[in-house]
């Protein structure tokens, strides 16, 4: 497949580019993206919720009453989880979500994502730009000139950019990262992505 490089004007730069059918060409394997992703979204959570059981709360543990002839039921102390104030049965503890995967399914899981948006025509390639300064509205600009906007936008450059990365901070429908950060979740999660030009050539250079 070939596609034109733009300018950030939203106009042709003359350049045009074949996509490496290694990346964006592969046959996709739905269950690698889901595997790669479940293993994402896990490892985003913290895993620090925590309640108390009976043996933890602060309560005297002076039994209630008599264990006969009370007329209810019979109570040791006001720790139970029954009573307000007590502990909790089979609570959250303090664990870790975190699941692995090996390098080989992640690569073909990234690499299935890019080349279903490439099914989609939803890549976009853009010569290598830099902003002078933060500047939301510029990259508000950008976005529209490239008629990639009113839906969600993944842009994906060669090495970071701070005044990229805030200008696009309150554009909650817009995200950048590195070539070194994109990941199965972001690719699919986005309906267009804007590829600054080079970011193919890092993906060949690190194929195994």
């Amino acid at each position: 497949m070939t596609l034109s490089v733009l300018k950030i004007d939203g106009t042709p730069s003359g350049k045009q580019i074949e996509l490496d059918e290694r990346i964006f060409g592969v046959t996709p394997n739905d269950h690698a993206i889901y595997l790669d992703v479940v293993q994402y979204l896990a490892n985003q959570r913290q895993g620090t919720s925590k309640t108390k059981d009976r043996s933890e709360v602060s309560y005297s543990t002076k039994k209630l009453g008599r264990q006969k002839g009370g007329g209810g039921a019979r109570h040791g102390s006001r720790k139970a989880n029954i009573f307000v104030g007590g502990g909790r049965v089979f609570g959250p503890k303090p664990r870790l979500y975190r699941k692995k995967l090996n390098k080989k399914l992640k690569q073909l899981a990234r690499f299935s994502a890019l080349s279903y948006k490439a099914q989609e025509e939803a890549l976009i390639f853009v010569e290598p730009f830099t902003m002078e300064a933060p500047k939301t509205k510029e990259m508000l600009k950008i976005v529209s000139n490239l008629k990639a906007g009113d839906r969600k936008v993944l842009f994906v450059l060669p090495e970071n950019s701070d005044n990229i990365f805030l200008s696009s901070r309150n554009l909650p429908e817009v995200s950048v990262l590195t070539v070194d950060e994109i990941n199965t979740y972001a690719i699919m999660n986005a309906n267009k992505m804007v590829i600054v030009d080079g970011v193919q050539d890092i993906l060949a250079s690190r194929i195994k």
